[in-house]
């Protein structure tokens, strides 16, 4: 490993885990830097779960290497588990505990010195808006009260780097925008933050992006770099009246790839995106339709992420005929 890989907070080398004769993550190689917000993007059985368990030291990798905070992924597990904080989608705590059991406990499992628990109690507390519900059993608190608990739980012991697997799952919008609010407050005081998700939004958010389908990682970089480099048709904005029922009719044009509702309107992928506008335009108002605007845009991650993966199906077809 070369002295600048050594320096990185995550480092992954064409990583594989293997179930059978099913591959849940195939050849997966990237690298996260020190106090980087890296996202791991992606449908639900993609493997993002699966990459973020073996980066944590949960599962032994089948192929590949890789290193964490320094040690490795396939031989020091234990060393890992000591230098990560790990937050899962479902929240590791005891239902039947207090807000502050919970802590103390997780305290214990920390091995925290008895001096310090205390202080670091209290800045868990306050860090998550919690100090007032202290006392109130964990069962009865919302979802986002409980999502703030289980972040506590996991940085107490103030690891530099810190694994979240789809921590705003099930979490509604408030929730969701305040929790990313203390994730950018770790961040810059220099926590490495690792996050799964399956939220576009949440991705913007990132500072980095890894976009990973049926195991494979199909493109890496920041949001802005996916969103204007990668993205290989164009993308129209079209606003007509009725547009749910002229979505079928845009689609059906020979210069459209595809065409989807996007609020009011339309989002419509093209090649040739001056040549689509036209036969749009031409289409919708021979039908009597009122057309507010067809024009060029910046793609969304989700046009980019639906692009990207039409074309790694378009890509794997033929070789799924040649198999049978």
């Amino acid at each position: 490993m070369s002295a600048g890989e050594q320096q990185k907070a995550v480092v992954v080398e064409s990583l594989v885990k293997r179930f059978g004769r099913f591959t849940a993550v195939d050849h997966v190689s990237f690298q996260v830097d020190h106090g980087e917000i890296f996202g791991f993007l992606g449908p639900n059985g993609a493997g993002k779960s699966t990459t973020i368990r073996m980066l944590c030291g949960i599962l032994k990798p089948t192929e590949g290497s890789g290193t964490v905070a320094g040690f490795d992924v396939r031989t020091q597990s234990e060393q890992i588990k000591a230098h990560i904080g790990y937050m899962s989608q479902k929240f590791s705590l005891y239902q039947d505990l207090t807000v502050e059991e919970n802590i103390d406990f997780y305290s214990g499992i920390y091995r925290i010195p008895s001096g310090e628990k205390a202080e670091r109690k209290r800045w868990v507390l306050e860090m998550a808006g919690l100090t007032e519900h202290r006392k109130r059993p964990t069962a009865i608190l919302s979802a986002g009260w409980k999502q703030r608990l289980a972040l506590g739980c996991a940085i107490l012991h103030k690891p530099p780097i810190l694994f979240l697997d789809e921590p705003t799952s099930g979490v509604d919008p408030i929730s969701r925008r305040q929790f990313w609010d203390l994730i950018y407050e770790m961040s810059s005081r220099g926590v490495t933050v690792f996050v799964t998700t399956h939220y576009m939004d949440e991705a913007e958010y990132c500072d980095r992006l890894g976009l990973i389908y049926r195991g494979e990682l199909i493109a890496l970089g920041t949001a802005d770099r996916l969103k204007t480099e990668l993205m290989q048709e164009t993308v129209l904005d079209v606003l007509c009246d009725r547009a749910e029922t002229a979505m079928v009719d845009v689609e059906g044009l020979p210069s459209v790839k595809e065409a989807a509702l996007f609020g009011r309107g339309l989002h419509v992928v093209a090649e040739d995106g001056r040549r689509a506008a036209a036969e749009i335009r031409r289409l919708l108002e021979g039908q009597g339709r009122r057309v507010e605007r067809v024009e060029e845009i910046v793609p969304s991650l989700e046009d980019v992420f639906v692009s990207l993966i039409e074309a790694r199906d378009r890509a794997e077809a033929p070789l799924a005929e040649v198999r049978r």
